[in-house]
């Protein structure tokens, strides 16, 4: 069996250690910028007795054994963003939260089932103001990692440079082909369009399924080249938690960042409906289940807070992402300081 480097085997360390070290004041630089904008540091629970309800998100199990009383489960969370929002709830205006995060099923050069997530909240802000504070992160990133560019696979941007606004809808036209608002109710003509574009289409592929195919296949790897993109205005049903633009409620309040074809942020105008959230966690469980044959529980004490929340709007940044660009790191390991071991693999 071949077994993988020890993150602390001395000769591995040192050639991570001039990244790390650029993490750690670009860690510095995000803290100091949230605190002059006069936003206050919140610590979320990691134990939730829900990891989330989308769709595609998966989380760990554990047990709580109380002395005396039968056990309790309960999930690493997935995102701080339901005690955020229960935050909000209780009259917090400007939050933000660093911590770390767990999702399930994925290890790939940007995925780690334990990474650090930067999510911050502004009440009665529209969410497009977001986009800003994505640019000023940028922009301290590049200057604590005294980085002239953000690199990755080839690609280059300016992270000094305004970010491109693009809505999806314009994204689907540009490097698909895609007339996406003529096929939003049309999962067969969505499924032609696939098709035509050499996106592998299965019999059972629902309309999100193929949005999400033509997406990571054909449109993410486009943007955020020379600058940041914020792709802006997905379509409604492929935002959980976002609220609909009420000029057009075929379409979200949502955002998601691209830097030099990597997903770094995503954002929504906060849903503040529990009854229309209770809706849509139960039909992305009942898709879930569809899919992987299992889902998770609904935090009806998140529900319940929903209805106390003001207006506001959220964005949750990946900062080991956003670290490996600013660095110019292949790979998420190379800006962790105690990546989890991965699974040993037979030697060839």
């Amino acid at each position: 069996m071949a077994r993988q480097t020890a993150f602390w085997a001395p000769e591995f360390f040192d050639a991570r250690r001039t990244r790390l070290h650029a993490r750690a004041r670009i860690v510095k630089a995000a803290r100091n910028w949230f605190e002059r904008e006069d936003f206050v540091e919140i610590e979320p629970s990691a134990l939730q007795v829900s990891p989330g309800n989308e769709t595609h998100i998966a989380g760990f199990a554990t047990r709580f054994e109380p002395l005396g009383a039968p056990p309790t489960t309960y999930y690493l969370h997935s995102s701080p963003e339901f005690d955020c929002k229960k935050l909000l709830a209780a009259g917090e205006r400007r939050i933000f939260s660093l911590a770390h995060v767990f999702r399930n099923g994925e290890r790939t050069r940007l995925h780690h089932p334990e990474f650090a997530m930067l999510e911050w909240y502004r009440a009665e802000t529209p969410y497009r103001v977001l986009i800003d504070d994505c640019a000023a992160l940028f922009h301290l990133a590049a200057e604590a990692a005294d980085a002239c560019e953000f690199r990755f696979g080839g690609s280059r941007l300016d992270p000094r440079a305004a970010p491109e606004i693009l809505s999806v809808t314009q994204a689907f036209a540009r490097h698909a082909g895609v007339d996406l608002p003529a096929l939003l109710d049309d999962r067969d003509g969505l499924a032609r369009e696939a098709a035509r574009l050499g996106v592998r289409v299965s019999a059972d592929d629902h309309w999100s399924d193929l949005f999400s195919k033509i997406m990571s296949e054909k449109i993410e790897k486009n943007l955020g080249h020379g600058r940041a993109t914020a792709l802006i205005d997905y379509p409604a049903s492929e935002a959980a938690l976002a609220r609909r633009k009420p000029e057009d409620p075929r379409f979200a309040e949502r955002f998601e960042l691209y830097g030099c074809g990597v997903e770094l942020a995503n954002a929504f105008g906060e849903l503040t409906d529990p009854v229309e959230q209770r809706r849509r966690f139960e039909a992305d469980m009942a898709e879930r289940a569809r899919i992987y044959g299992s889902s998770f529980p609904i935090d009806e004490d998140f529900l319940e807070a929903l209805a106390f929340m003001p207006p506001a709007s959220g964005c949750a940044l990946g900062l080991d992402r956003l670290v490996m660009l600013a660095t110019g790191a292949d790979h998420i390991e190379d800006v962790l300081w105690a990546p989890v071991a991965a699974p040993e693999v037979k030697a060839p």
